[in-house]
């Protein structure tokens, strides 16, 4: 029996942001701050992993060429590091040949 869109109940569905209020807090709050600088640290980390990646590169080979060690590459990939704007730069723009840019909205 399919179900049609008349008969699926909505009332237990929340959104993301109401997900993220609940479990982190309201915007601005110290717990919800913290986990937007991690969340944000691990798609940094996913955007270097796959351009490494495209460039079929491991990570020894990014980081003898960034002048950096293979488990620091491997930390900011797992964003379990947090990143200067100088290292990203280095990583992407002399590692892996990609351009920067930055914009603040």
């Amino acid at each position: 029996m399919k179900t049609s869109p008349k008969n699926i109940k909505t009332k237990n569905i929340t959104s993301f942001e109401q997900h993220l209020k609940t479990r982190y807090g309201k915007t601005g709050s110290k717990k919800r701050t913290e986990f937007e600088i991690k969340a944000k640290a691990f798609a940094i980390g996913e955007v270097i992993k796959e351009e490494r990646r495209l460039a079929s590169m491991t990570q020894e080979q990014l980081a003898a060429k960034t002048g950096t060690r293979k488990s620091f590459i491997s930390r900011i990939e797992n964003g379990h590091s947090d990143i200067q704007l100088s290292t990203l730069y280095k990583l992407l723009e002399l590692g892996l040949g990609k351009k920067v840019s930055l914009n603040i909205l």
